[in-house]
């Protein structure tokens, strides 16, 4: 496992030169709001490139990237932050994130106000530290991984979200339904550095925040400020189990080796002995992906602005 205790050492000062924020209009309060990427561009001096549908994204980053800024800028929810690092990984581009998205895990792990004016001056005077990302047969993802229940939640949240907008009321009643909905557990084959590792669950959680983990009271922080996964296994084979362990989540009470297992390491193989396919999530997106799931993290680095304080 790589150690980043180095990290600080080798630290910069954001670029001063030419910001490009490229804005997903469509992410969570952004759609109401573009007034406050106006004002989050007159802090950073920067110009703006916004996008409406979802599927104008790449496009969009394609098109900052082309015109070579010091710094891109990330306006959105998860979703866009990790789009954005995809794009900007290995090219030497320095990465900043606005929060405009539903829960803005990633922004919020980086210690950045959420207002999008006050986080825009935190990137003003921030500095830059290289970091490598988790990846999962290729794709990148900033927060978390999974397999199981939550890429269903994903579907269900999809379907609501069209129905009655982007609210964090509708997010958590896609919990719910999901759960209603569930049948029976998944059969899992884990190998990781130590072996391999048979299980019966619901839920496979891939981590990469340490700010998302503590938030909900769970283990596996050092893992992550350390370069690695934490991997969790959730106990739950039924659906009361299911909602046990969400309600023992909720009241901050899950405990290791009762509600999950933690397993810790910076590469892991995961299997579904008889299926080819599984719907993989990764930080508010999910997509069909070719099996065994491969999770290493990247060679290259990306450059991403920090605020001071985290100092």
């Amino acid at each position: 496992m790589r150690d980043t205790g180095t990290m600080h050492d080798r630290m910069e000062m954001a670029a001063t030169g030419r910001i490009c924020i490229v804005a997903n209009l469509k992410s969570g309060r952004n759609s109401r709001d573009a007034a406050a990427v106006d004002a989050a561009a007159e802090v950073l001096g920067a110009e703006v490139l916004a996008c409406t549908r979802p599927d104008q994204l790449g496009a969009t980053l394609d098109k900052a990237v082309a015109r070579r800024p010091d710094m891109i800028v990330s306006a959105g929810g998860d979703g866009t932050a990790v789009a954005t690092a995809a794009k900007l990984l290995g090219t030497g581009i320095a990465m900043a994130v606005l929060p405009f998205g539903t829960f803005n895990y990633f922004a919020r792990g980086l210690g950045l106000d959420p207002d999008p004016a006050e986080a825009a001056r935190q990137i003003a005077a921030g500095r830059i530290e290289p970091r490598r990302l988790g990846q999962v047969n290729g794709q990148i993802f900033l927060n978390n991984a999974s397999v199981g229940v939550y890429p269903r939640i994903l579907k269900e949240r999809e379907a609501i979200y069209r129905r009655w907008g982007r609210r964090r009321l509708m997010a958590h009643w896609s919990v719910v339904r999901s759960f209603l909905r569930f049948r029976r557990p998944m059969r899992v084959r884990l190998g990781t550095g130590d072996g391999t590792h048979h299980r019966k669950t619901a839920l496979v959680f891939v981590g990469r925040s340490d700010f998302q983990l503590a938030r909900f009271g769970l283990a596996g922080g050092e893992a992550i400020k350390a370069g690695g996964f934490a991997v969790l296994v959730v106990r739950a084979e039924s659906r009361g189990e299911l909602f046990r362990r969400v309600a023992r989540l909720a009241a901050g009470a899950v405990e290791e080796g009762v509600d999950y297992d933690l397993i810790q390491g910076d590469r892991l193989d995961l299997e579904l002995p008889g299926k080819r396919r599984m719907l993989l999530a990764y930080d508010g997106e999910k997509r069909k992906m070719e099996g065994p799931l491969r999770f290493a993290m990247t060679e290259e680095e990306l450059r991403l602005v920090m605020p001071r304080e985290r100092e």
